[in-house]
């Protein structure tokens, strides 16, 4: 039985129940539909006293074309506290509508460990990311129109794109203004994928409304011809901006399969942004449940390294425990099999790929100090041998191993990872920054290049060493630095899965966030709008006779 069968097969509760579970009134609820409903923030004020709960981090090693489960993970472990008798809460991304109709498919989990209702939240859920797309290009129209109307500003350079949530490489550089109007000004423009953008990046760190604002009134969005700065407050777009992100900064609230409650909100990638959920929505959670699961996108060298470096600096919380996920497969992969013969056993390709893991590991316990569990998607092709070369090998560096059967048998096949993570965030644990902010951007992107990618070091671009130094003159170089590199490997090449070699990180643009308050480093051929496969899931994704969708994995 597929995803789509096992959540439509399965009785949800109404969310009123659910919210009732973790002592959210009926007053704090704005309903859509019977299985979804908005968290009024008010609830906030009655919650500051409240002690907050434990924090659960999950993350993974360099992700593969097979799939590591990060999500499915995330969601069994709140399934099996539930099942010890813990009081869990999840607090994960939303899904964004590129990969679920390219190629790495929806973002609810699998098999028995999903969030649901799966099909609205993969697709336009509550229209939180609609609503980002909707500020972001209202603020690319008051640019053009300002323009228009005689350039009172001074715009002599557009810093500002437009954005939209689906893979267009097409729309990567655009030329826009072609309509031959007498005071349209032609310029060249282009399109980032809305949870790339700069909008979703604040929407996600805000702290609140006003919080929100003030961010949205501080993104530059082009220069003058002193190089002068132009804000969204100097176009006075802020308040209405503000107004259409109003609603959509309430956090979401939906279940698992096995009705625990899950948060979901905000979803910025981790490859080109930031990669984490809300800082409103984990607060919320931290205020509702005993332990918060929560993830950070792809593996922990992007998605964890943000998580840690700009959200919990920026929101003052750490996690209590990390959990690291991987595959045998996967790790076969790492170690140089392809996909036909990982099938087949190999200790020696395992324990090649298990170097990846281990620098994960090493990064997440030994650099920034934190409580770390390795934890098996287990498949039915993997040997005992395997599973106890990993087991041993683990043990030699001090971590524990658990093997998690959540997605055949849900909560039931994640109780062993439950039962040790309640241990693990009982240990004290110090988080440990990367950087520290008063270091230059050079310092900082080399902080992380070394220590997290262990690279040799950085190289800059003429452009992007330019760059540097005209935001340092801004006075932003006390910024974190939030580095858009290829998810596959600890290099900026994607195939180079090993890194046996000596490698550099290749900075080739560096973009100032001033809304967001950090500075993007895009490095190797990352591109912030992608492109769709040969062979993109939209192709399988229908209704069937009775209407029901079909297609999404």
């Amino acid at each position: 039985m597929g995803d789509v069968e096992i959540a439509r097969n399965t009785r949800l509760e109404k969310i009123q129940k659910i919210a009732e579970s973790i002592g959210i009134p009926d007053e704090s609820l704005e309903l859509y539909g019977k299985y979804k409903a908005k968290i009024n923030l008010n609830i906030m004020k009655n919650l500051k006293a409240k002690k907050d709960g434990k924090l659960v981090l999950v993350t993974a090693i360099n992700p593969t074309p097979l799939g590591e489960g990060k999500t499915t993970m995330a969601i069994g472990l709140a399934d099996g506290l539930k099942k010890i008798g813990e009081k869990p809460i999840l607090a994960l991304r939303e899904p964004s509508l590129g990969p679920v109709f390219g190629i790495k498919g929806g973002a609810t989990g699998g098999g028995h460990s999903q969030i649901a209702p799966m099909e609205d939240i993969n697709l336009h859920f509550t229209g939180d990311i609609h609503a980002i797309t909707s500020a972001n290009n209202l603020l690319s129209a008051m640019i053009d129109n300002h323009i228009y109307f005689g350039n009172s500003l001074g715009f002599d350079k557009v810093t500002w794109k437009r954005c939209v949530d689906l893979n267009d490489r097409q729309l990567r550089k655009v030329e826009t203004g072609l309509s031959g109007e007498k005071k349209v000004v032609p310029r060249e423009d282009g399109f980032d994928i809305s949870v790339a953008s700069e909008i979703m990046a604040i929407f996600c760190l805000a702290t609140d409304i006003n919080d929100l604002k003030r961010r949205i009134g501080n993104i530059i969005v082009g220069y003058t011809k002193d190089e002068k700065p132009i804000t969204a407050r100097d176009l006075k777009a802020d308040g209405a901006l503000t107004v259409l992100l109003k609603d959509a900064l309430n956090p979401n609230l939906v279940q698992t399969l096995e009705k625990v409650p899950a948060i979901v909100h905000g979803g910025p990638f981790a490859n080109i942004a930031h990669g984490c959920n809300s800082i409103i929505a984990t607060r919320l959670a931290l205020k509702l449940g005993d332990y918060v699961i929560t993830e950070a996108g792809f593996g922990a060298d992007l998605g964890a390294e943000k998580f840690l470096d700009i959200k919990c600096r920026k929101a003052e919380i750490k996690p209590d425990a990390v959990v690291c996920v991987a595959t045998i497969k996967a790790l076969k992969y790492h170690g140089g099999m392809t996909k036909d013969e990982i099938q087949n056993e190999s200790i020696e390709a395992l324990e090649r790929g298990f170097n990846n893991l281990l620098r994960h590991v090493d990064n997440l316990k030994n650099k920034y100090g934190l409580n770390v569990i390795v934890a098996i998607n287990k498949y039915t092709q993997d040997t005992e041998n395997e599973i106890e070369f990993l087991r041993n090998k683990l043990k030699e560096q001090g971590i524990e191993l658990s093997l998690v059967e959540s997605w055949e048998k849900g909560g039931e096949g994640a109780t062993d990872l439950a039962e040790k993570i309640v241990e693990l965030t009982k240990k004290d644990s110090k988080l440990h920054y990367m950087y520290d902010l008063k270091e230059s951007l050079k310092e900082k992107l080399q902080d992380v290049a070394t220590k997290v990618y262990g690279a040799e070091g950085v190289e800059y671009t003429k452009e992007a060493e330019e760059q540097i130094k005209r935001i340092e003159e801004l006075g932003y170089g006390n910024l974190p630095v939030c580095i858009a590199k290829t998810q596959y490997s600890f290099s900026d090449d994607q195939k180079n899965l090993e890194c046996l070699e000596p490698f550099k990180i290749h900075v080739n643009e560096v973009i100032l966030k001033s809304g967001a308050e950090f500075v993007v480093a895009i490095t190797g051929k990352i591109m912030t709008m992608p492109g769709l496969p040969k062979v993109p899931a939209a192709e399988n994704i229908d209704l069937d006779e009775d209407g029901n969708i079909i297609g999404i994995f």
